[in-house]
């Protein structure tokens, strides 16, 4: 039983070595390689950040909008 366990897994992989270990790798794009050969984590964070300060941005700026609308609203009750 063990040795027919065995001779299986060995053809499975014999079968998708290729695909397992990623041919096609030089038919992929030049972005990809990049993003490929340094570490991914760095990209990831990178696009987090910038998603965030963009945010931020626009929070910040409604929050002066909204405290000018404030400001004039009480303007013209005085």
């Amino acid at each position: 039983m063990q040795q027919d366990t065995t001779a299986v897994l060995d053809t499975l992989t014999q079968s998708y070595a290729d695909k397992w270990a990623g041919s096609g790798a030089e038919e992929t794009s030049a972005f990809i390689q990049i993003m490929s050969s340094n570490d991914l984590i760095f990209v990831v964070l990178g696009v987090t950040l910038i998603i965030w300060f963009i945010l931020l941005f626009f929070l910040f700026r409604l929050d002066k909008k909204v405290g000018e609308l404030e400001a004039r609203i009480n303007n013209t009750r005085d």
